[in-house]
């Protein structure tokens, strides 16, 4: 049977309900380290007794403790080896080749106000001219992961527009006052005076 402990500086429940809160809004290992301060200061430095009086998971707790202990951060294998990697990254010799075909279709942004490069290349396009160079389908994305990696890269699939028109008439300015002619009986009356 396990002695019992007591908290060492007594909680009243609402400072019990804002350590969790606060251990809630953190992740990983600042989760970690912020329970096993408060285990350290509050719970002697036991995980069960965390675990009784915070809710915390005493496992978690525990690695926190080591880690604090030793100072080596514990990396999980969620974060190290997690997550597919991007086509360009499996398969760098056909995102050189869509780069190179990219380029070749792309045109800047005639204003130059942004990075952008407008390209008339569709997606299915860029598939079909990679087969044509020699990359087999197994390599190539559907069309619909194409637009996406192209728009990644950077190329916008847009028709270029070589240019705006202006337009005729430029707009009144509020400043300005208004200029009437003047009528053919205003100038007369001017002209015999």
């Amino acid at each position: 049977m396990e002695p019992s402990l007591q908290v060492e500086r007594p909680l009243s429940s609402s400072q019990i309900a804002d350590l969790c809160l606060a251990a809630s809004k953190l992740h990983g290992v600042e989760r970690r380290s912020f329970q096993a301060e408060m285990t350290l200061k509050y719970c002697h430095g036991s995980a069960r007794m965390a675990e009784r009086v915070f809710g915390w998971g005493r496992e978690r707790v525990e690695v926190g403790l080591a880690e604090k202990r030793t100072g080596i951060v514990c990396v999980g294998a969620q974060s190290g080896y997690g997550g597919a990697k991007r086509w360009e990254e499996r398969q760098p010799e056909a995102a050189a080749a869509l780069r190179e075909l990219a380029e070749a279709h792309a045109q800047q942004d005639p204003t130059f106000q942004t990075s952008i490069a407008y390209t008339r290349l569709t997606a299915q396009e860029a598939v079909t001219q990679l087969q044509q160079q020699g990359f087999v389908p197994e390599q190539l994305p559907a069309p619909s992961t194409m637009a996406v990696i192209l728009n990644r890269m950077g190329y916008r699939l847009q028709a270029v527009v070589k240019a705006k028109p202006q337009k005729n008439c430029p707009k009144r300015m509020r400043f300005l006052p208004t200029f009437k002619p003047k009528t053919a009986s205003q100038t007369m009356a001017v002209s015999n005076e």
